[in-house]
């Protein structure tokens, strides 16, 4: 068989995970050095991106979805030439699974359940519910988002969608009925929504999109459930939303600051569940991660459009 023309670098220089490996020669090109490379596949930390790469090589494949890190790194205005892309979508489900988890556990109280020390039944607890019938407003369509509607909808709870065009949702596993509101009219969703779900990139635009005047609009039953980046939510406001009982709960795997340190209110508040930037567990990540390799090499050894292509000037 006739070796691939197509070299792949796979960086820093270590041993290269086997499943990373495998997805580049399964996908029909083969694993060489950085400087003989067409590409590169790099699974470090953003400030330890090459300040230089060789001119032979035309695309990067960078280890996140979210890629603000990489920005404030210089990665991209230091390789003006490079197409790049980011793991945006790879790590869909498990993160969907994740919100999912944190906001059942909130609508069904399952954090007070939790700290019981001892059998208590109560006659009525006024904020448990159902995600039936409600209305569980996702902001940021993409792939989180769209992993996540199907596992809604079969709760009997109703979607609407926010993603920054208004297009509708699509996809093979995407239900009839999902409304779809363009970004800029968020503000006409929150009348009519009971659950919240935060699943959009970080950029300089969605900086506290949700905040003071957001969380108000919400009903004191609303759980909202944060899988993006903590910057999305305004944290001194929501404190102040939990601790009045404004809103249901809040259910967070990312903060802002984040690590969250000790002592912080939301360790403590009753209404707050917190997990530690988890949702896309290392068990999980990397065969995730091979699996949209794999596919990106694929398209780029054949010469067509990569998935997840950075557009630098809307910062995702």
């Amino acid at each position: 068989m006739q070796e691939s023309a197509t070299t792949i670098a796979i960086a820093p220089d270590q041993p290269a995970p086997r499943l990373l490996e495998k997805a580049v020669v399964g996908a029909g090109a083969r694993v060489g050095e950085l400087a003989e490379a067409d590409a590169l596949i790099w699974t470090g930390k953003p400030r330890d991106f090459p300040s230089t790469l060789p001119a032979s090589v035309r695309w990067a494949q960078l280890p996140a979805a979210g890629i603000e890190d990489f920005f404030d790194a210089g990665v991209f205005t230091a390789h003006p030439a490079v197409q790049f892309t980011s793991a945006a979508g790879a790590f869909s489900h498990s993160v969907a699974e994740h919100a999912l988890m944190l906001l059942l556990a909130g609508v069904r109280y399952l954090p007070e359940q939790l700290r019981a020390t001892s059998w208590q039944q109560r006659e009525f607890f006024p904020h448990v519910g159902s995600l039936r019938g409600k209305t569980v407003t996702i902001v940021g369509a993409g792939g989180i988002g769209r992993a996540l509607i199907p596992m809604l909808t079969p709760l009997g709870a109703h979607v609407i969608a926010v993603n920054r065009s208004g297009r509708p949702v699509s996809g093979d596993n995407i239900p009839a009925g999902v409304e779809t509101v363009p970004t800029d009219q968020l503000a006409r969703v929150w009348s009519h929504t009971d659950h919240v779900v935060v699943a959009a990139p970080a950029t300089a635009q969605t900086r506290h999109l949700i905040g003071a005047d957001e969380l108000s609009r919400l009903k004191p039953s609303s759980w909202v459930i944060n899988v993006a980046r903590g910057s999305l939510i305004d944290t001194d406001a929501l404190v102040d939303a939990l601790t009045g009982n404004s809103i249901g709960g809040a259910g967070l795997d990312v903060t802002d600051p984040e690590p969250l340190p000790d002592g912080h209110p939301l360790w403590t508040l009753p209404n707050a569940i917190i997990t530690p930037h988890d949702s896309n567990p290392p068990q999980l990540r990397l065969a995730a991660f091979a699996d949209h390799v794999g596919a990106n090499v694929a398209r780029f050894v054949a010469g067509e459009p990569l998935e997840a292509i950075i557009d630098t000037a809307r910062g995702y």
